[in-house]
């Protein structure tokens, strides 16, 4: 039942309102399809002609041209109709104008075929003429009338034509006035009922193509939707299982659309363990309760990959109320998962080494201290730095700094295994938690595995980059302690490893929160020092080694508080580099000595310390120009002591300051040279005029087992090449005073030559001798020695004798409880269990003995520190 007719449908619109209703697209098809089954009613009106003409035949039929003739051009209506009907099946469409024309001419000649036909019928039956066919000529007709109509039904237009036909017709064919006045009223009824009717179906076609536009719409918008990504639908039915479901969401599945309707809407999600499950369990309640839910997350049974979805529904029903599915919708939060997983990577870990940043690890350690019920539980923290990675920086670049921090991230992470977290709080600091483990020996394990791998070289970018280690632990054993608290413990603890020398580890110790007090103490009233006058300078002579003339003193900074109380040096000065309290102490130092210079007169230099943060501040060099031009001074009498430290970072910078502060006119000395870190170019970039040799190197330099003459004289090979004066520092001894100006020192510095003094005494030494000094000391160096008591066993002569040992030295001991020992006695001491030495009695008084060891032993073996004697003091701390 194809529609043949090219039906273009027009754009529902207000302006369709005056629209014909032969050129709808339902009437054209419908009216089409009465055409079509025309050729049924043509056969019953040509039986009812024959009925009335020949078998048995209406009387007077025939003979009444008026009767036969009507009936035959009604028939030829019918006939063109059924021809028309019969062309639309095999013709090609119509369009347009002829369109229009043709549906007319159909319907007009329905009408007045179906008039004419019902005309003759009804005049020809009109009277009963008493035969026995009267009856069944009624019964043909009503059964012509009957198919007719049943074929004008299918368009009610066309009933209403054909009933309206009917009723004109047979009125006409009576030709009763009175029935043919009822017949044009009923007309006029069909016409106006027909009129009404059509005014109907417009408006319900208009709201039809209205309401299938806007569905059209709706499920453009939806398909669009759908492949754009943006979402998807779906739809169960009353047990929960899938009527619908977007076909992209199908493809991501790997299923076909159809293979998935019939299955539960739960089978597309990945079922999951441990809290996760939480999800599942909602969507399943809300199913089988029947309750709408939105935005629910949810993860994808997508295989091979991990996908997430945000789904919400809505039970429906129908117009009954009786409940028949879900239907509901659904978008990707897969990129948004991933997303916000990279952002919590970010916020919780560290994106160099991939380690737990400090926000996380201090989570972390909270956690570790408190169990989900809030109760203490025993913890350990490692806090770890890197020593000497401010090298690694500044000589190799932060590249190579980034990278050396992610192998070591590597390490720490391969030894802690899952014993615990590592953390990185940021540069090279890093922070171990250790749940559970508070034993000693096993912490102790840990970071001393920690320092042997840390101390093994690091192979980046073709070269082996060395650092080490420094530890401090701290542990709480479920006492309450918070995560601050031990975190400042730990931090305690690794201070005291740095103080102890780096790389090693350090357990915190009450004693340390002591000593951090007393830092904190030291640092509150060294920021009121200045202001109360409790800092002084010392000065120390620098003698002409070869004149014994004093050319010069080293200002040497003390502190004595109100009350008297003397603050060493060693406890101070590393506070005020600390605190920066170095910059406003080391500007006072150079106005002071430039007054004091300014006193002692025209031939004399006074050399001040500069730190490497008094380095670094660029306005050293206006500070030094004020002071020298306050005191009236050649600024060649002032002489700023530059330790290596300056050097570890050769910035365009440092090189700068250099300049500047050679432009000042002051003197540069190196200073404690040979124990930084640099290499020997900077000599030739920086404009030294003197090189201090270290104290370490001369102390024990006359001992002919020692190396050190060998390195002083290096030294001082290199400054005369290089023009420079050298300062051998910490001389104390003749036999030392005696080496170093055999080796070509030009200047010395120590014990030997007076000890630091105030600026009175310097001034009396001035007015007394003219600027000469003598030298005072000891002739040689003794050996460091240690106090002990300690009862061992003798063996002389097959004899055993008990004594006791005291004041032991590398190569020799006093014995005491031997009486009468003749000089060359050969002895054998037994120190420890372990220890048997060979000795001799060298001298013998009393019970006590005097004995030299064979060979030189370890002290270490013994308890207690070696008591320094006067000659091998420490060097007393400079200014900074």
């Amino acid at each position: 039942m194809g529609v043949r007719f090219n039906i273009v449908r027009p754009a529902v619109s207000e302006g369709s309102e005056g629209e014909s209703l032969l050129a709808t697209p339902e009437f054209v098809t419908r009216l089409t399809r009465v055409a079509q089954l025309w050729h049924y009613v043509l056969i019953a009106r040509v039986l009812t002609f024959f009925a009335f003409a020949f078998f048995p035949g209406a009387a007077g039929f025939l003979a009444r041209p008026s009767l036969w003739l009507v009936m035959a051009a009604g028939l030829g209506c019918d006939l063109v109709l059924t021809v028309f009907g019969q062309m639309s099946r095999v013709r090609r469409p119509l369009s347009g104008r002829w369109l229009r024309r043709g549906v007319g001419m159909c319907f007009a000649l329905l009408v007045i075929g179906t008039m004419l036909h019902s005309a003759v019928m009804f005049a020809a039956t009109a009277s009963h003429d008493g035969r026995l066919y009267f009856d069944a000529f009624s019964a043909v007709k009503l059964g012509s009338i009957l198919v007719a109509a049943a074929a004008a039904a299918i368009i009610r237009p066309a009933f209403f034509a054909f009933a309206g036909a009917m009723a004109l017709g047979g009125a006409i064919g009576i030709a009763s006035w009175p029935f043919g006045i009822a017949g044009l009223v009923f007309l006029g009824l069909l016409i106006v009922m027909l009129r009404e009717d059509v005014r109907h179906q417009r408006r319900a076609k208009q709201a039809s193509r209205l309401a299938i536009s806007e569905q059209q719409r709706a499920l453009g918008l939806m398909r669009d939707f759908e492949r754009a990504g943006r979402g998807w639908f779906w739809e169960t039915d009353r047990y929960g299982h899938l009527v619908y479901i977007s076909p992209p969401v199908a493809a991501k599945l790997g299923i076909a659309a159809s293979d998935l309707f019939g299955r539960p809407f739960t089978d597309l999600i990945r079922k999951r363990v441990g809290n996760d499950e939480s999800e599942e369990r909602t969507l399943g309640f809300s199913l089988s309760s029947r309750t709408p839910f939105n935005e629910l997350t949810v993860q994808a049974a997508v295989p091979g990959e991990e996908r997430w979805w945000s789904i919400s529904g809505h039970p429906i029903s129908n117009e009954l109320g009786n409940f028949q599915g879900f239907r509901g919708s659904g978008t990707d939060l897969t990129e948004k998962k991933r997303s916000e997983r990279e952002i919590n990577q970010l916020a919780r870990y560290d994106t160099l080494t991939g380690l737990a940043n400090r926000l996380h690890i201090t989570d972390l350690l909270e956690r570790a201290l408190r169990n989900h019920m809030g109760q203490a539980q025993p913890c350990a923290l490692l806090l770890m730095d890197l020593d000497r990675f401010k090298a690694v920086n500044d000589t190799l670049g932060h590249p190579v700094g980034d990278q050396l921090l992610q192998q070591v991230a590597g390490r720490l992470s391969q030894i802690v295994g899952d014993k615990g977290q590592v953390g990185r709080l940021g540069g090279d600091e890093f922070q171990i938690v250790l749940p559970q483990i508070i034993q000693p020996d096993k912490l102790a394990g840990i970071a001393n595995a920690i320092i042997l791998s840390l101390a093994k070289p690091f192979a980046i970018e073709g070269e082996q980059v060395r650092v080490g280690s420094s530890i401090g632990i701290a542990v709480s054993e479920g006492q309450g302690v918070n995560a601050s608290a031990l975190v400042r413990n730990a931090d305690l603890a690794l201070y005291a490893a740095k103080d102890a020398g780096r790389g090693v580890y350090r357990f915190y110790a009450d004693a340390m929160h002591n000593q951090a007090s007393e830092r904190k103490a030291i640092e509150d009233a060294l920021r009121d020092a200045l202001a109360r006058d409790e800092l002084t300078l010392l000065y120390q002579p620098i003698v002409d080694v070869k004149r014994e003339h004093v050319t010069g003193f080293e200002a040497l900074i003390r502190w004595r508080r109100e009350g008297g109380e003397m603050i060493s040096p060693s406890k101070f000065i590393p506070i005020a580099e600390e605190s920066n309290l170095i910059i406003p102490i080391g500007e006072w130092i150079i106005r002071t000595a430039c007054a004091t210079i300014a006193r002692l007169g025209p031939g004399y230099r006074v050399a001040v310390n500069v730190s490497p943060r008094q380095f670094a501040n660029e306005k050293l060099p206006a500070t030094i120009l004020n002071a020298v031009a306050a005191a009236g001074i050649a600024p060649g009498q002032l002489e700023l002591e530059i330790t290596e430290g300056v050097f570890l970072d050769e910035s365009p910078e440092t090189l700068e300051m250099f300049q500047k502060l050679k432009r000042t006119g002051v003197r540069l000395a190196l200073d404690d040279f040979g124990t930084g870190y640099s290499a020997l170019g900077y000599l030739k970039k920086a404009p030294f005029d003197k090189i201090k040799i270290d104290q370490s190197f001369v102390l024990g330099a006359a001992d002919k087992s020692s190396m050190n003459a060998a390195i002083i004289s290096s030294i001082v090979g290199l400054a005369s090449a290089l023009d420079m004066e050298t300062t051998a520092e910490g001389v104390e001894t003749h036999d030392d005073l005696a080496l170093v100006r055999a080796l070509g020192c030009s200047h010395v510095q120590g014990y030997i030559y007076g000890r630091p003094m105030a600026i009175e005494a310097v001034l009396a030494l001035l007015r007394e001798g003219g600027g000469r000094v003598v030298a005072r000391g000891f002739k040689s160096a003794r050996e460091p020695r240690a106090r002990t008591f300690r009862r061992i066993q003798v063996e002389s002569g097959g004899y055993h004798y008990e004594a006791i040992i005291r004041n032991l030295s590398p190569h020799g001991a006093l014995v005491e409880g031997l009486w009468n020992v003749p000089s060359g006695t050969p002895l054998t001491l037994e120190l420890t269990p372990d220890v048997r030495l060979d000795a001799e009695a060298r001298w013998s008084t009393g019970n006590r003995v005097g004995v030299r060891f064979g060979k030189a032993i370890d002290m270490a073996i013994f308890a207690g520190p070696p008591v320094q004697p006067r000659a091998f003091r420490q060097r007393a701390y400079r200014a900074a």
